[in-house]
């Protein structure tokens, strides 16, 4: 990337931060809350890396209090947990979890959170079986179907080691809770004074479950819509010509269905309105990855995978980064192979090949 590019993306993000709106101040990661309404607090959970953390949000009921999103697999986090259990359970007892999505800094505690306060899971069908999957699949790490997805991909034999051995270290990978409660689109869930309408979001994930609280304009957003970063959309190995990003820019659609004032609640960065300005921001994102696909493939005659990934991703990424986006160089090819704007040959090598139409 040219020095003038990096200056332009640079004044890019600054222009999108500052047509948002930040009306709260974060609590620290350490147990702290911050009440952004009746009845509804904001904690936040540490995480390592870019994210640093995960925000979670705790619903008060008549009889008891709900929690939306739980941390990472960590006695870390469990010790967290504990410390809120002492300053806002205290009266009123944790009454269920709640995730948004089997991500594991959103699903990590769940199982830990259910056995020790004996409180039911609340999951969409599509999350809670697909956290199962994964679990299975990291069972068999480096099996010949996973290593035929990056090697179609165009990833060398020695990156594709690297990324195996990466993800066999990961220490967070969950199996769950051993049953849950089914969410669903349109489904209300009435805690204390205030009616949560579940309104499901993909291609971040499979089935994702915001709550939406019409009459206080509230949305508890997960990984569905966050105020900095554009959430990974990404093609795995277990679906290899799904289209994630058809399912993310209509999952946008509905969320420019709310109300213009509507207070976000993300996952990820800091409580945030003015919601229509960030989906136009966010579908904008993966408009101009498409156009930089299409731009490059006039000069070329083919491309793999991990070639159009250099377009996209234009850094030095590590093993785990390389997985992400590898999947998502995949959602915005088979975006465009869906409209008819490139074609899929494989070669001798067996590596995928992708050509404009």
């Amino acid at each position: 990337m040219s020095t003038t590019d990096v200056k332009t993306e640079k004044s890019r993000k600054v222009r999108e931060r500052e047509a948002l709106e930040y009306p709260h101040t974060a609590p620290e990661a350490d147990g702290s809350v911050v009440q952004l309404a009746d009845g509804l607090l904001w904690a936040r959970m540490p995480m390592s890396g870019s994210l640093s953390h995960i925000n979670v949000y705790l619903l008060e009921d008549h009889d008891g209090w709900w929690i939306v999103d739980t941390g990472l697999c960590s006695q870390e986090i469990s010790n967290l947990w504990l410390k809120i259990a002492e300053s806002v359970f205290s009266e009123k007892p944790l009454k269920a979890v709640i995730c948004t999505h089997f991500h594991y800094d959103h699903a990590g505690q769940a199982r830990w959170l259910s056995e020790h306060f004996k409180v039911p899971v609340y999951m969409t069908h599509g999350e809670y079986f697909t956290m199962r999957v994964f679990f299975s699949r990291h069972q068999e790490l480096g099996g010949p179907d996973q290593y035929r997805y990056y090697q179609k991909a165009g990833l060398e034999d020695s990156l594709i080691k690297d990324i195996f051995r990466v993800c066999s270290e990961d220490p967070f990978i969950i199996d769950g809770p051993s049953s849950f409660i089914r969410l669903s689109e349109g489904q209300t869930l009435n805690i204390g004074d205030r009616a949560w309408q579940i309104v499901i979001g993909n291609g971040h994930s499979p089935e994702h479950a915001c709550l939406y609280s019409e009459q206080d304009k509230l949305l508890i957003a997960g990984d569905q819509l966050l105020p900095t970063i554009s959430s990974n959309v990404l093609v795995t190995d277990i679906e290899p010509f799904g289209n994630p990003l058809a399912c993310w820019m209509d999952s946008l659609d509905r969320l420019d269905g709310l109300h213009r004032e509507t207070l976000a609640l993300p996952a990820h960065g800091l409580v945030f309105r003015n919601i229509h300005e960030r989906t136009a921001q966010l579908r904008n994102h993966h408009v101009r990855q498409l156009d930089i696909i299409r731009k490059k493939m006039l000069r070329v005659t083919s491309a793999t995978t991990y070639q159009v990934m250099g377009w996209l991703f234009r850094r030095q990424l590590s093993p785990m980064d390389q997985i992400l986006a590898v999947g998502e160089t995949l959602a915005h090819i088979n975006w465009l192979i869906e409209n008819k704007e490139l074609t899929l040959k494989t070669d001798e090598n067996g590596v995928n090949q992708y050509s404009k139409i």
